[in-house]
């Protein structure tokens, strides 16, 4: 078989969609190779290489640099970059010392990298909408007198009427004019179990019908559906910049303010106040632009962020953005979502409870011979249960499902039944619904034994527990329940007990699910607040209350109502085997294998990269002022206040690579 061949992507396309990268891989080339060139004497090459590294490098920054001038009337650390760069380059270029031309691209190299990470993280913004914009059909089938027809979602109108038939989404928002199904609503609630549906009930945009065609009137326009609604609270949460950038971005002004001015003043003051000679006085000013640039202050952040990043993904931890790994150093608050989090998001059978006389074994192999015939997910539960304990099945005729209430059968010509406790308690039940035997043509009854008191109190307990109960009764003798659950993760329990350890202040479960399941899951694992029947929008509600007592929370979830909650906390965190597209692009990091307990070990790597800022910066800013004094002072030439200002910049790489290690 001849196998399709993937051609690379054009020259012309690449740079259409990723400026800012290609400009940065092109100067990362052009600047290495243009000290080469300077060590090898090869000055021509050199003076070819480096200013076209300046132009491909610093024409974004420039650009951004002069529009925040003249617009904003704000001087900005890119328009200091350039500034710094263009001098020493200049006083390089006048004083034949071109090392100093190097000096100047490796500024713009940084910034341009700098600027290539800023593009890659509004691309992915759009790929979150994008994503969550795909959840939904694009076209719906309307009912129209006689026929059938496709059209467009967006042209819906209110009092059409839609036809879904079993596997579909759901196109809008609608109410249920006839039929009866059982809908997969976890995209919008997180709700592990379907969610029965029948006239008069409202469904949702982006929801998968079950086993049923659906009869759907619109009640409102399809652009004030609920999915429509969590694609703009991902948009408005994504744009809204945490006050830490804020306070970063009127940090970097103000900074670039003073430095320029101060540069300006010095480059022309003395001459008039003190009698300098311009030409010293301009050297000393151009000292210190190079001095003062922001280039190890830069550094003293990203080496640290992306050698954390690096010491994370050993460990199955995807931090998308350095930002972010800073930022879990601060969580004060963790909000967990439930299905799929705390819990496998899988139902499994968790506890079989015998009648008198009967067996565990008994129970399962009756309940899971009916079972077998349904592709509700709790009976398909029930039949992995038996297959994974090996039990033979017999064979079943005439079976007959109820809708909402259970599944009925023949075994060796006896009555089975397996569901609600009202549906195998009724007197006299038939199999199916008038169905008769085939042989004798006598219509079979159940002479039946009401369940046992016993078991009643069993069943009340399982479901104050949060579980579903089956009945499962054979030949008019019940022969006991089947526990279905969502199961807990194992070391969901252990996680949260040791993040409290780890001085996590508060940590809360949000779930879709109803408030005694909730209840019975937060009970099990010492969650200290829980949140339950919420939609989409109520958890980012939670989130925002969340931040304005512990300011930085973060949000752990996996379904794609999680993601306007993800978004809006200052720490998105998806699973990454459970999570949903949507619920992985919206995050900030990405727990690779599904171990809530790597949590702990982000926590920590956050709290280290820190501290390791703060001390790079520290050190940084003390070097900057001590290159300045010396230069004040008379006492630093040019080459002596690059090797000082490079020094420092490899100085605090090196301590931000400290990270690297476990």
């Amino acid at each position: 078989m001849a196998q399709r061949s993937v051609s690379p992507p054009h020259l012309s396309q690449l740079i259409k969609e990723h400026p800012d990268a290609v400009a940065a891989a092109i100067c990362g080339i052009l600047v290495p190779l243009g000290w080469l060139a300077l060590h090898l004497n090869w000055v021509g090459l050199a003076l070819l290489v480096l200013p076209a590294a300046y132009v491909i490098g610093g024409y974004e920054s420039t650009r951004e640099g002069l529009t925040t001038l003249f617009e904003e009337k704000q001087l900005d650390v890119d328009l200091l970059m350039i500034v710094a760069a263009l001098g020493a380059a200049s006083l390089g270029l006048w004083r034949k010392e071109y090392y100093l031309i190097v000096d100047g691209a490796v500024l713009i190299l940084i910034f341009a990298f700098s600027g290539a990470l800023e593009g890659y993280a509004m691309q992915r913004t759009e790929r979150n909408i994008r994503s969550l914009m795909a959840v939904t059909p694009d076209t719906a089938r309307v009912l129209l007198p006689g026929t059938e027809q496709m059209i467009p979602v967006e042209k819906l109108q209110v009092g059409d009427e839609v036809l879904v038939k079993p596997g579909e989404l759901i196109p809008t928002d609608a109410i249920v004019v006839e039929g009866y199904s059982a809908l997969n609503e976890a995209s919008i609630t997180g709700e592990s179990l379907p969610v029965e549906k029948t006239v008069g009930d409202e469904v949702f945009a982006g929801t998968i019908n079950g086993n049923g065609a659906l009869r759907l009137r619109v009640h409102q326009p399809p652009e004030s559906s609920l999915i429509q609604r969590v694609i703009q609270l991902v948009k408005q949460a994504q744009t809204e910049a945490p006050p830490s950038q804020l306070f970063i971005e009127r940090f970097e002004r103000g900074y670039a303010q003073v430095i320029v001015i101060a540069g300006i003043l010095l480059a022309t003051l003395p001459p008039l106040l003190l009698n300098w000679g311009w030409e010293t006085t301009i050297y000393r000013a151009l000292i210190f632009l190079v001095v003062a640039s922001p280039c190890a202050l830069m550094a003293s952040i990203m080496p640290t962020l992306l050698s954390g990043i690096a010491n994370g993904a050993r460990q199955g931890i995807l931090f998308k953005t350095g930002a972010q790994l800073e930022m879990m150093g601060r969580v004060k608050a963790i909000a967990f979502d439930k299905t799929g989090t705390l819990t496998t998001g899988n139902l499994q059978v968790v506890q079989i409870i015998p009648a008198a006389g009967q067996t565990e074994n008994r129970v399962l192999q009756i309940g899971a011979a009916l079972e077998a015939y349904s592709e509700h997910p709790i009976g398909q539960a029930i039949a992995q249960a038996a297959q994974l304990s090996k039990l033979e099945l017999p064979p079943v005729a005439n079976v007959k499902a109820e809708i909402g209430q259970g599944i009925s059968g023949e075994v060796e010509g006896q009555l089975v039944l397996a569901g609600k406790a009202t549906f195998v308690e009724k007197p006299k039940i038939p199999v199916g619904v008038g169905l008769e035997d085939t042989l004798t043509g006598k219509q079979i009854t159940s002479q039946q034994n009401l369940p046992s008191s016993t078991l009643h109190t069993h069943a009340q307990e399982l479901e104050a527990e949060g579980k579903t109960v089956i009945w499962v009764a054979y030949a008019g003798q019940l022969l006991g329940i089947i526990a279905i659950a969502d199961t807990i993760r194992p070391s969901a329990a252990t996680t949260l007990k040791r993040l409290k350890q780890l001085g996590i202040e508060q940590i809360v479960m949000l779930t879709g699910d109803n408030q005694r399941t909730a209840e019975s899951v937060a009970q099990q694992l010492g969650v200290d607040q829980v949140y339950a029947e919420l939609l989409p929008e109520d958890k980012v509600s939670v989130i925002r209350r969340l931040q304005r007592q512990y300011q930085t929370v973060a949000m752990v979830g996996d379904g794609i109502n999680d993601a306007p909650a993800l978004a809006q906390a200052s720490v998105g965190i998806a699973m990454g085997v459970a999570g949903s597209d949507v619920a992985l692009e919206t995050a900030d990091i990405v727990l690779m294998a599904d171990r809530l307990e790597k949590l702990e070990h982000a926590i920590r790597l956050g709290r280290r990269s820190q501290n390791i800022v703060k001390q790079n910066i520290t050190f940084a800013l003390s070097f900057i002022v001590l290159l300045l004094i010396a230069n004040f002072a008379g006492n630093i030439t040019m080459p002596l206040g690059v090797i000082g200002h490079e020094g420092s910049t490899v100085l605090v790489t090196l301590s931000g690579l400290r990270l690297l290690r476990n």
